[in-house]
């Protein structure tokens, strides 16, 4: 069994959704045993709580250098025992010490079929943004280890995602995450809880 971190910053949709699929016994072979969000007072947070989850809240800004950042991210991770950590909507990035505590134990869904609209700065709705600036017909969502590139570590699932002529970012995102984000990051979770990743 698998202790899993979901590390967050926002509202918690992809948390909520690991956490429906683990009610749902689809993360037979691991357990989410810790939120971690990078800022205090996010609903992320209560979402945890409410599932019952133990949270803590390990934020960039209260610490001068990212090495320092990391290595309190890293203790922490550690502390709880943690073997499987998952980004889910986290906007700090992870250094090469966090990611060389864990490595190919570290996933994150990123909005679009890599390798398109992907790399430093997209995430939020730039990627939707330059998906309809550039005309395309379908988008879509990845799920990928992390490793010292952004966005370039191996991809382990990808789904994808018409886009609908009178789409806009809001709405694009919006189907983006129920259609693929909320499907994949569970089943990549359990692919690995269950060795097959």
């Amino acid at each position: 069994m698998l202790n899993i971190a979901v590390l967050v910053s926002g509202g918690g949709t992809n948390l909520q959704a690991i956490l429906d699929s683990q009610a749902r016994g689809e993360i037979a072979d691991g357990k989410v045993t810790l939120v971690v969000s990078s800022k205090p007072d996010v609903y992320a947070l209560e979402r945890a709580k409410a599932a019952g989850v133990p949270t803590a809240v390990v934020s960039r800004k209260d610490y001068a250098a990212a090495a320092d950042f990391d290595a309190a991210l890293t203790a922490v991770l550690k502390e709880n025992r943690i073997d499987l950590v998952v980004l889910a909507g986290f906007l700090s990035v992870l250094g090469e010490t966090v990611i060389a505590a864990y490595p190919n134990r570290i996933i994150n869904v990123h909005p679009a079929l890599i390798p398109s609209f992907c790399g430093s700065g997209m995430y939020g709705l730039r990627p939707h943004i330059a998906c309809l600036e550039r005309g395309c017909k379908v988008t879509g969502a990845t799920v990928h280890f992390v490793n010292e590139e952004c966005d370039g570590g191996p991809i382990l699932l990808q789904k994808a995602v018409a886009v609908l002529p009178n789409d806009t970012p809001e709405t694009l995102q919006r189907r983006v995450m129920e259609e693929a984000e909320w499907q994949l990051l569970p089943q990549a979770i359990a692919m690995i809880c269950r060795g097959e990743a």
